[in-house]
């Protein structure tokens, strides 16, 4: 108890915890980046020859570019969001994911979009 103020600490030291994303959402997301991705994925790498490299689990430091990308989803796609269906939710990710490629920019990326971006430095 807080004598001064005569109200508890923990009012005075509260910190809200943040559930951004409950488990179905997160393994809906993750279903639906394997469903779509997984075959192409899979054929590019045996086209060229290139050997599938994983992080270690527990260890998001291995693929920090698909960490935040997937912290993108959770913050700015799904916080605060109720979806009725998974079909709702696929067409909404989908539709999400056009407009963070096409209309989102990035000062990363020089305030351009990720395709403007591709399409700047592409090599021909």
């Amino acid at each position: 108890m807080c004598r001064v103020l005569n109200i508890p600490r923990s009012l005075v030291y509260y910190k809200r915890k943040i559930r951004v994303c409950n488990t179905k959402l997160e393994n809906a997301i993750i279903s639906i980046f394997r469903e779509s991705k997984n075959n192409i994925i899979d054929e590019i790498l045996e086209t060229f020859e290139i050997q599938r490299s994983l992080s270690k689990k527990g260890c998001p430091y291995d693929n920090a570019v698909a960490e935040a990308g997937y912290k993108i989803i959770k913050t700015e796609f799904a916080f605060n969001r109720i979806f009725n269906s998974l079909e709702e939710l696929k067409l909404e990710l989908r539709s999400y994911v056009l407009w963070y490629n096409n209309k989102r920019i990035h000062s990363s990326l020089n305030y351009m979009t990720p395709v403007e971006y591709r399409l700047a430095n592409m090599t021909e």
